[in-house]
Order: structure tokens, then sequence, then C-alpha cells
């Protein structure tokens, strides 16, 4: 059951979101349990692989090119710099890896050609690779998927009455179809939002009914409270209460049986009983590490004794899906042949005496 039918109204799901706080983690733990193993936890990490400059006015970001805020930009890492990331990674216990760039949209150049290997690297790993890169057509849906990518982030952040509010720069319906162009290839959809924007409940269940509409609802429904940062339109935003994450992490998952709804971004701001009570009411994954794309987020080994507290055991990697298999990118291949065809000629011309010429600069 992919979407459950008793709540496939907005009434509903707000009659199933102000329930009694017990009654309804209760219902939403028995519903983890027909469903998932209650005592695994996905540990996952994210990476921003580039940082910054973002041409976008999403108003909670602080990676916005037009907000002033402490956030360094940084151009695209190289492919070593992200598999030894990976490598460090897993080694703590993900089995899972996000790699973030503060793009609008994903072009067709040599970033994207890293991108790629990236990707074909970390699955390498016989890590689980997700990727979240702005918006991208079919053509670069499918270069992805053949490059051995697991799963894609595209969050629709809110309601689409509440997301004109704060992002004007991209339309719902242009996040709508992303989610669809990763779909179309055969890459599972990773896509949920932000509480804690200055949103009504309305909008939290409205952002829901959006994925219940769908004709197949996310594979995994990321939960973030918002992290407010200095220099951004939401930095005087007041925190949400920890009962608001847990009330949110309850309504998704009883809403949605099969998905695997991922705590995120806020977790700082979470006591350990709180992150317990979303575990029971169905939270099955955390982002690990010592940064969450460019807010802080709990080490691994704080991560770790919580795990050995609440007696969770770490989700190893494709549970909720084969490994995809890295194919050769024909594009990289093409580019790596020609490249390799004007060497050969150099070589050859040099051999038969051809130097280049050299200028020489003349001062006036």
């Amino acid at each position: 059951m992919k979407v459950n039918p008793t709540y496939n109204t907005k009434e509903a799901l707000l009659k199933l979101y102000n329930k009694p706080l017990l009654e309804l983690v209760f219902e939403a733990a028995t519903i983890h349990r027909q469903y998932h193993n209650s005592r695994e936890v996905q540990m996952s990490s994210l990476l921003s692989i580039k940082t910054g400059g973002c041409p976008e006015d999403c108003g909670y970001c602080p990676q916005a090119a037009r907000y002033h805020t402490d956030v360094e930009a940084h151009k695209l890492l190289t492919v070593e710099s992200v598999v030894e990331q990976a490598k460090n990674a897993k080694a703590n216990g993900s089995s899972r890896l996000c790699m973030g760039a503060a793009w609008r949209e994903v072009r067709d150049n040599r970033d994207f050609d890293s991108v790629v290997e990236m990707v074909q690297a970390v699955n390498d790993l016989d890590m689980e690779v997700c990727c979240t890169l702005g918006m991208l057509n079919e053509e670069q849906a499918k270069r992805l998927k053949n490059a051995g990518l697991f799963a894609y982030n595209h969050n629709l952040d809110s309601s689409r009455e509440f997301y004109k509010d704060i992002i004007s720069t991209r339309e719902y319906d242009n996040r709508l179809e992303t989610i669809e162009n990763a779909r179309k290839a055969g890459i599972t959809v990773c896509s949920g939002g932000i509480i804690g924007m200055g949103e009504a409940v309305e909008d939290r269940v409205g952002m829901l009914l959006s994925y219940m509409e769908m004709e197949t609802p996310p594979d995994s429904i990321p939960i973030n409270a918002l992290v407010a940062v200095e220099g951004t339109p939401l930095q005087d935003q007041k925190p949400i209460e920890q009962w608001e994450m847990i009330r949110m992490v309850a309504t998704t998952r009883i809403a949605f049986p099969q998905s695997v709804v991922r705590l995120s971004a806020g977790r700082t701001k979470m006591s350990m009983e709180a992150q317990a009570l979303c575990f029971m009411a169905g939270a099955g994954s955390i982002f690990a590490g010592d940064k969450l794309l460019t807010t802080p987020n709990p080490e691994f080994n704080e991560d770790k004794e919580m795990f050995n507290i609440l007696g969770l055991i770490p989700k190893e990697p494709f549970q909720d899906g084969e490994k995809p298999v890295s194919q050769p990118d024909v594009i990289i291949e093409e580019k790596k042949k020609k490249a390799a065809e004007r060497q050969l000629a150099l070589e050859k011309a040099r051999q038969e005496g051809f130097s280049p010429r050299k200028v020489v600069s003349v001062e006036k």
C-alpha cells in the first residue's frame, strides 16, 4: 500500500495531523512495523559537491548568490575528493551518499560529466548514490541512471499555495516535472519538504496531498525543520517545537506506508528523546556526519551512541531496491576517444619534426 486511502483528502489529513500526539504516534508505529523493520535506520551522508552561487531566491537557502551569508562558494569538487569522502562516510556507517550541487538546473557541460563519473565511482563502492542537482530533463536523468544513480532528490518544499511565498525563480510545476523525469528514467524518487517557514498546518498536509496525487508517490520523503540562517529572508523565523517534527513524521508515515520517511535537517535542535519518538513514529533514515550541506548536523559518534542506547541497527544499502549497474557513459567515452586521438596526432607530428610556434611578446 503506497498511499493510505483513508487519508487521501486534505480534510482527512488535517484530522490525522491534529490527533492527540500519543495516539498519532501509536498509529504511525503500528503501520511502520507492518511495512518496515522498526529497528533499522539508514545512516546517510550529504556532501555538497558545489557550494554557493545559486541564482535562485529560495527564502530559506544560504547558498543563494543574492543573500549575504557566511557560506563560502566553491567550485565543483574533483571526482577523487568525492570518492575519498564517500569512503570515509562508509567507514563511519553510512550506506547512502547524497551529493548536492547549488545549481538551478543541470547543464550539459564538463561539470555534469564529472558528476556522472562521481556517481559511477561511488556506486562502485557499494553505496546507494543520491543526487540533488536542481532541475533536469529526461536525457540527463537517463545519463544519471545509466551511471548507477539510485535516487534523485527534488523537494516540493511545501504546498502549492505557500510555495510562491518562499520561491519565485522556479515554478511548482517545474519541480513536479523534474520528479517525473527522474521517475521515467527508472530512478527512485526522494522528495519532501521543510516545516517551520511560517506555513500553516494546512500547507504541511497540502504538500503531502501533492504527493498523494502522483501516479507513483516518492520512494522516500525527507522531513526537514527550517534552520534559519542569518542573511536569508527567513533568518528571524522562530524554531519550531520538536513536537511538530514528530507530528509531521507520524502523519507522513501513516499517509505513505511503504515510503522511507527521512528525518533530515534540524536534528541538532532535537533531543535524543524527541528523535526516539520520531523513530517510533516511522522515521527510517537520518543524515549523519558533521555537516548537512551548509548547516550543522550531529557527528557520527553521537549518532552511534544514540543507536546503541535505542537499540537501532544501521540499515544496509539496497534494501529498498536492486543496486544499479554502472554502464560506460557514451558522451564521456566519446570525449575521451577524441582527446586520445588528438594526443596521438600531436605525438605523431612531433616525431615528424613539428613543434608548436612560440609566441614572443614585443614590448612597446
